[in-house]
């Protein structure tokens, strides 16, 4: 019997305007239309796009392209677009993100923040997908709701069929400046050495089950060893510290690897150093049919396992920041060491500044890394 695998961790990259936020807002629209239940389930910080609601939403392409018998369970997006929220999904070595969206808009094509996109995720050596998005506004173009990029094109005019192109290639030249060998994805014959670039419409929603689909083919093809499923102590990174009415100061996290429970000991980092303290409560959201009041929206589980984003309730998390590392301790006897290890991560990250200067303050590790970018 194969090993389980879990969710690859997905996050939305892209210059200020390009459609972050509409992308992933389309996406969500899209797996809802297509299955009217059980489309997404709402994490604490994240979406998880189960399999089955993916391959309804892309079975028009299945036949087209071909991906081994698909094992991973589903997508995890991160709610927060951009790359402070991507920053503070920082790990040793890299990223707790197992692959990126790159929105671009095609018709502006690379601007200053993709560029700083660009250098994070080679910095964190994060696979990414390219989603050229705004082909709506091409002169011309006429729309096919929800379509897949392949179908749409076919029905385009040659005039539109070439300046879509052209589009294509001034971007393919761009991200060389970077070292990046890019194509069409339709085009690519090796995923692993060409970065895919998949025309888009976080308007109309054309392009997205291509996305989607090749987001799960990287998954599957290149990474099932990254996300094999364990059953040991979680790790993961806090996204939010939040004060919530009746329950006190809680921290949002995505579990990345193996399992937390509640009664389990965790390490962070806090403003004054790392720290130890006791999980009372781990929540998740109410699903909406479930919600009788608007304050109760959360729902009381006894463990969770990654790849998932939960609230945590325990003591002293109002000194604790975004982007700090949480590890489980699993022993008293190895607790010292692996407060040393949350210490070790956080002084990787340190930057340094001369005493002369701007001043800057942060609320979380990643907005203080792309202030600085």
């Amino acid at each position: 019997m194969s090993a389980r695998l879990r969710q690859p961790i997905v996050v939305v990259l892209g210059h200020v305007d390009h459609g972050k936020t509409s992308l992933l807002d389309k996406m969500r629209g899209t797996i809802v239309a297509v299955r009217e239940a059980g489309g997404i389930t709402q994490h604490i910080g994240a979406s998880l796009f189960p399999l089955d609601a993916l391959i309804d939403t892309c079975k028009t392409l299945l036949g087209e392209i071909k991906i081994e018998k698909l094992r991973v369970p589903g997508l995890l997006f991160i709610d927060t677009p951009g790359h402070a929220a991507f920053a503070n999904l920082r790990k040793r070595g890299g990223s707790i993100a197992d692959l990126a969206i790159l929105v671009i808009d095609i018709i502006n094509g690379v601007q200053e923040q993709t560029r700083e996109c660009i250098q994070l995720l080679k910095s964190r050596r994060t696979p990414f997908v390219i989603a050229a998005n705004k082909i709506d506004l091409i002169p011309g173009w006429r729309t096919r709701e929800l379509a897949p990029f392949s179908r749409t094109f076919e029905s385009q005019s040659r005039l539109v069929q070439e300046e879509l192109e052209k589009r294509v290639y001034e971007l393919i030249g761009d991200l060389s400046f970077f070292g990046f060998k890019a194509d069409l994805y339709t085009r690519i014959k090796d995923f692993a050495r060409t970065l895919a670039i998949v025309p888009v419409s976080a308007k109309t929603g054309e392009g997205i089950p291509d996305l989607l689909l090749i987001l799960l083919g990287l998954a599957q093809s290149f990474m099932q060893d990254r996300l094999l499923a364990s059953s040991g102590p979680a790790e993961g990174v806090v996204l939010e510290v939040l004060e919530e009415v009746g329950i006190g100061h809680t921290i949002n996290a995505i579990i990345s690897e193996g399992v937390l429970r509640v009664g389990d000991r965790i390490g962070l980092m806090g403003v004054d150093g790392p720290f130890s303290t006791r999980v009372k409560a781990l929540l998740m959201p109410k699903p909406l049919d479930e919600m009788r009041d608007p304050r109760d929206k959360f729902k009381r589980i006894e463990e969770v396992e990654a790849a998932v984003g939960v609230k945590i309730v325990a003591e002293g998390l109002d000194k604790c920041f975004a982007g700090s590392p949480i590890y489980v301790i699993s022993s008293p006897e190895n607790e010292q060491e692996i407060l040393q290890r949350i210490k070790n991560e956080i002084e990787e990250f340190m930057i340094t500044t001369d005493k002369i200067g701007v001043v800057v303050k942060a609320d979380t590790l990643g907005s203080l890394e792309a202030a600085t970018l």
